[in-house]
This record gives C-alpha cells, structure tokens and sequence, in this order.
C-alpha cells in the first residue's frame, strides 16, 4: 500500500498467499491522503474506528493511534502488519468495542461499518471525549456510506458534510459540537422470543450493536432452532460463530449437564452471548471464547459443533470462513462427534462437508435453508 508516509506491506488474517483480497481499499488511501494534503495536526489522541485489518493504524503509527474494533482477526491481523512493517509492540493500544475508550479524542477517524447500529454504539460512546478542537473523519466506499449514516454522524456529533468521491470512496467530514443534547443509547437491546422455537420459547436475547440481526430473530436461526439435535449427559459442545448465543443457549436449556463453548471473532458477539446465556439462567456450564473459530480448542475434545457460517467478509462474498470452520470442528470433534450446519440452499456446503468427512446428510430443509450433519468416522 503506497502512503504519504511511504510503502506498506499489509495482509489479511490469517495471511493466506492464495487470498487476492487486499488489506486495504480505496477509502483508507483517501483517509491517508486527506490527512497528508489538509496537515491535520496528530500530535494529540488519535482513535481510529473500524479499521479492518489495521491499514490505517499502520500508516499513522508514528503518531501512536488508538484502534477500537469489533472484531478479533482486524486485532490480530493489525499486530502482523505493525510487525511487519517494523512498529515496536505497544505503541499502537488496540481497543475492543467493548473496552473503555479513551476519555480525550483530539482526532477520530471512523472507518463506516457495514452495521449501522455498530456506528450508532461507537458514535455515542465515543462523543464524550470529543472536544470543540476534535477532527472527526470517516471513510468508506460510495456503496457504503448512506443518508442514514450521514444522519447518524449528524445527530449524535454535530453538523455533516461529505468529501466528492475518488477511486469509488468518500469522506465524512464531521464538525463536533460537544455541548449538545444526543439521544440514549439504545444498545445493547433485548427481546422475547416467541413461543414454538424449543427450549427459548418466550426467553430474553440480549444483542449488543453490530451482533447479525439483532433487533428480531433472523429466518435461518429460527430454522435452525427448530431442528437442532437433542442431547443428554455432559456432552461438550461449541456454538461456533455464536452470535447472540440463541442457539448455544437453546442446546444448554435442553440438556443442563452440557458444558457449551460459544465461540465468535466479534466481541459484541461474544458479549451477547453471555449476557443471553445469563439472562436465562441456565443452570450448565457455558465458556465465552473471542478467537479465530477454534483455534486453541483441543484437538477431539468435543462431542457437537453447531455452526452457522457467514459468507461475507465484509463487502467481499466468500466461503473461505465457512471451509476453516469446518476444518477446524473436523480437528476438535472426538470420533463419532457430529457437526451440524445451516445455510443457505445454493451455498453447497454439503459438497464441502463429504469433502472433509467423507459424508453429510440433510436433517431437514426448506425452499431457502437446508440443516446438514456430518459425522468424524
């Protein structure tokens, strides 16, 4: 990546050669070059919001920037680049959604969230430390930056205007105003789920902003939840990529004697979880893991994995996470464990599990989900 400050070799994580995914885009390029061009001064606290796999701290580490992200691999996959490119370990402090954010922000820059409750969150946990001297500056492509997110910027920080694109990217150029009346946070949000969904009929989820439909249950969770399988004794289990931890929850309330692992990259994600799990009052075991899928999870220590894969990274479709979390519930599964996965029909994930297993089955299907279990011989 060339910078105003010089070149940067950057990568995703976990680093792949045969990835052609770039660790950066065109909207962090137009941060750089707007920061360089306009000589914001960075000699005070700089945050940086949402960078995606740690390009912009990168760039800006001479000036000691604090990252704040969601997600684990953006974590991990910024310590690499920082490596790489010769930064001293600790001088760029890597914050998560869910840690304290500094109490003083002289510059913010916000790389826009695909979620815009995420934004909403950030925006209104960050804007106390914001001053009248603040430079706030958001970035993304075209494609995703909306009325909707100018709305957000202006309602909760102050007056909005946005840069003329380049490249297919824009910028947010936000005027703070400190003393001004914003609305409450509303994260994290809690609902009752419906009855005829199994063990969580009528109990609480508790989502915090960013978690994959956080405000309802979405259609394949809800399919799934109707078809998962029972289980009695003191199984272990992995809800992997738990999300609000619905469905580790559900399989916990069944069978109390399950020691249930929920395991996502998202802190929001993993918060969720714990807070939807103790809200119900499950009275088994259940440990809260953010991580990259299930790494550090012994190899043939579990009896079940339930997976629901995604198939983006961020604006980029892909199957690249669903296969490692298949490869790696395949590693962890004692003999005879089962994975079961939903997803959608035209994914072909059925095609992946004989691939790794040898075999895949379809449970129960509809014109959209299919649940398949695959069995370690």
């Amino acid at each position: 990546m060339t910078t105003p400050w010089g070149e940067l070799a950057l990568t995703r994580f976990p680093e792949d050669p045969r990835d052609r995914l770039r660790a950066w885009d065109a909207s962090d390029a137009y941060l750089l070059r707007h920061l360089a061009e306009e000589r914001v001064d960075l000699s005070g606290t700089v945050v940086v919001v949402g960078d995606r796999w740690g390009a912009l701290v990168t760039a800006l580490a001479a000036h000691a920037p604090t990252q704040i992200t969601d997600s684990h691999l953006a974590q991990e996959a910024t310590r690499a680049n920082l490596a790489r490119n010769g930064v001293t370990p600790g001088v760029v402090p890597l914050l998560t959604t869910q840690d304290a954010p500094p109490e003083r922000i002289d510059v913010l820059l916000v790389r826009v969230p695909k979620s815009l409750a995420l934004l909403e969150d950030q925006l209104l946990r960050l804007a106390p430390a914001l001053h009248e001297g603040s430079v706030v500056i958001g970035t993304g492509m075209v494609k995703e930056i909306h009325t909707s997110t100018l709305t957000l910027f202006e309602d909760i920080l102050g007056p909005t205007r946005t840069s003329l694109a380049r490249q297919k990217a824009r910028l947010i150029l936000c005027t703070p105003q400190p003393g001004r009346e914003r609305p409450a946070n509303p994260w994290p949000y809690t609902y009752r789920l419906e009855d005829g969904i199994g063990p969580v009929s009528g109990r609480p989820v508790v989502n915090h902003a960013g978690v994959f439909c956080a405000d309802r249950l979405d259609i394949g969770t809800r399919f799934f939840l109707q078809h998962l399988p029972a289980t009695d004794g003191p199984r272990r289990i992995v809800d992997l990529g738990c999300g609000n931890g619905v469905v580790g929850t559900s399989v916990a309330l069944a069978n109390p004697e399950a020691e249930v692992l929920f395991v996502d990259e998202s802190f929001q994600a993993v918060a969720s979880a714990e807070a939807t799990y103790k809200a119900n009052g499950v009275p088994g075991h259940g440990e809260f893991r953010v991580g990259d899928g299930l790494a550090g999870v012994a190899s043939g220590s579990v009896d079940l994995v339930l997976n629901n894969p995604p198939f983006h990274s961020h604006q980029a479709t892909t199957d690249a996470t669903a296969w490692r979390m298949f490869q790696g519930a395949r590693r962890v599964l004692r003999p005879g464990g089962e994975l079961w996965v939903i997803g959608n029909r035209h994914l072909g994930y059925h095609l992946k599990l004989r691939r790794l297993f040898g075999n895949s089955a379809v449970v129960a299907s509809d014109p959209k989900f299919v649940v398949l279990r695959a069995v370690k011989r």
